[in-house]
């Protein structure tokens, strides 16, 4: 935006991202003073002007998903105040996003809610990564920003993984992004069919759809939670003959039981980004964290600078 400064705020959530971001576009992270009060509300201080300027808020809602999403809320409703002239909510991870449809009566469609709040806070302009489902996008009535991992992920498989690769998606439901993942190395797709009892439950595989007989296997997936869907999904996989097995996900969640389950698989890594931050107790030598600070960095500089953010993957290979 000509004539309007750039800054970067904020949350708690992911703090070294943001920092990287920053890094990234050669400016210091915004001043702000974020506290909670002794009953756990949320308090914000910008301790700087953001009158006029273009202002990015950087906050994943990640867990505790409903305390980082208050204070990108609050932080958001607070430079409203104090007069940005755009405020841009950079969220690498959207909590809330596999709540997308109703599958029962009388449910809650969260996604479309959470969408509902940032608009009325007072957000500008979304920039996110990997969506949960293609939907989401039109929850919103305002500009949205859809940054797909899978060009820093596949060119990481490309270099280190080879050929006679097989990419797979654990579910149905992850197919096109298993199709898209597969189409910039030119590799074949293999589909598992699985059957969940409840959310986080992976009760068995029924069956593996595609050829995966002596190929190394990828599974691509946007979210690991549980590690229930990649640790079962691996060992049906070689249980069909493929030679090794590895995982790339987007966003790493990994709660509860997740940690023992990718130490004690068959997985030979997973390689994640840092959307979320790895704990230091999650930091496994399996798991390995790819940086999305450039990719986000310079989606920043040309939403900033009024230029195209989808020429940002002109240079990948073409889907053959």
């Amino acid at each position: 935006m000509s004539g309007r400064g750039l800054k970067v705020f904020t949350g708690s959530a992911n703090l070294a991202l943001a920092q990287d971001v920053a890094d990234y576009l050669d400016i210091p992270v915004g001043e702000m003073t974020l506290t909670h009060f002794a009953d756990g509300e949320v308090g914000i201080s910008i301790e700087e002007p953001v009158r006029g300027e273009d202002v990015f808020v950087l906050q994943p809602t990640s867990p505790p998903v409903n305390e980082h999403l208050m204070e990108l809320l609050v932080i958001i409703d607070a430079m409203r105040r104090a007069s940005a002239a755009r405020i841009t909510a950079v969220i690498p991870y959207f909590g809330y996003g596999r709540q997308d449809r109703k599958t029962r009566p009388r449910e809650p469609i969260s996604s479309k809610l959470v969408a509902n709040l940032l608009t009325t806070a007072g957000t500008s302009r979304i920039l996110t990564v990997d969506l949960h489902a293609g939907q989401i996008w039109g929850f919103f009535d305002i500009p949205l920003d859809h940054l797909p991992s899978r060009m820093l992920l596949a060119d990481d498989v490309r270099r280190r993984y080879g050929d006679n690769l097989v990419i797979v998606s654990p579910d149905i439901g992850g197919t096109q992004r298993a199709r898209e993942f597969a189409a910039f190395l030119g590799a074949p797709i293999a589909i598992i069919d699985k059957r969940r009892d409840r959310p986080n439950q992976v009760r068995e595989i029924v069956h593996v759809i595609g050829k995966v007989y002596r190929r190394r296997a990828v599974i691509v997936d946007d979210i690991a939670d549980t590690g229930g869907t990649l640790t079962v999904g691996a060992q049906a996989l070689l249980n069909r003959g493929v030679v090794e097995v590895a995982a790339c996900v987007t966003h790493a969640l990994l709660s509860g039981p997740a940690i023992d389950r990718i130490a004690a698989s068959p997985l030979r890594e997973v390689v994640v980004t840092n959307t979320v931050p790895l704990a230091p107790e999650k930091a496994l030598e399996k798991i390995r964290v790819i940086s999305v600070a450039p990719l986000l960095g310079e989606a920043i500089r040309r939403i900033h600078e009024d230029r195209s953010v989808s020429t940002l993957f002109e240079f990948l290979p073409q889907p053959v």
